[in-house]
């Protein structure tokens, strides 16, 4: 007698479904299906969402109620709830709306006279862990299906996250690829997570922090040698905002933006 499949429904918030795209293309997604049973996935399927589920997956920032009561219906109803991508473990670029307040300027902007309407019950964008727990992140813009397949394994296994801690500086290190601060580029691998191998960096282009701050980033630490290195703490701040814009630390920036002043902040656990 066969053990039933864990059953898995991928659900989608508000972001551009570059992740579930990224998934959608991954030639390997097949073998990682094989071990389990895919019941909702809206971008491929037309199936109704079940009642029961296993495991959700959960792509997009918060950025409306109805998300909120949606996200804490699936945390009742699924025993492992895994974040897919920069917008739901951190609130991704749709968070930077966060950084001055222009949540209700942006809406009139897009919506015009039908904001209220349109973008009803709308929220400041938000990360998962904003309203409910998550137990499993997969980061980055967008996420790498490798890294996918491995974290969903461990959750169908019940096993802990256990995302690196060091930032990425160390993989590039290992890439060996020349600092672009040595080179006058700000770069955020100093305090960036790592687990990427150094993918941007490694191409030719400085890290975004896509994948959200290591555990370990001493913020502090990376504004001093930033600001040695020609970047003042407000720059520094506005590039971290990019992926990280509704983070504490951010919002601090913010506020310190507005007041003409570039004071340390505390560094936070991402």
């Amino acid at each position: 007698m066969h053990a039933t499949k864990p059953r898995v429904a991928i659900f989608s918030l508000s972001s551009d479904f570059g992740c579930q795209v990224q998934l959608s293309n991954f030639p390997e997604i097949l073998d990682t299906l094989s071990t389990f049973d895919l019941v909702y996935w809206q971008l491929v399927t037309s199936a109704e969402l079940p009642d029961t589920y296993d495991v959700a997956v959960i792509e997009g920032a918060v950025t409306t109620d109805e998300q909120v009561v949606l996200l804490k219906t699936i945390r009742e109803t699924a025993s492992c709830v895994v974040a897919l991508g920069a917008c739901a473990a951190t609130g991704g670029v749709p968070a930077l709306v966060r950084e001055r307040g222009l949540l209700e300027e942006h809406a009139q902007t897009v919506y015009g006279p039908d904001a209220d309407k349109v973008a009803k019950d709308r929220r400041e964008p938000a990360p998962l862990s904003a309203y409910i727990e998550v137990d499993f992140v997969i980061p980055g813009c967008p996420i790498e299906p490798l890294e996918f397949s491995r974290v969903l394994q461990r959750a169908l296994r019940r096993l802990v996250d256990n995302p690196q801690r060091q930032s990425l500086c160390g993989e590039c290190k290992i890439s060996e690829n020349t600092c672009f601060w040595l080179m006058g580029t700000p770069c955020l691998g100093l305090v960036a997570r790592s687990g990427c191998e150094a993918m941007c960096v490694s191409s030719g282009r400085p890290c975004a922090a896509c994948r959200g701050l290591a555990r370990d980033a001493n913020l502090d630490a990376a504004r001093d040698y930033a600001a040695a290195m020609g970047c003042d703490a407000v720059a520094f701040g506005e590039l971290l905002a990019i992926y990280n814009a509704a983070q504490e630390y951010a919002r601090e920036h913010a506020a310190e933006s507005a007041a003409g002043t570039t004071g340390k902040r505390e560094a936070v656990d991402v």
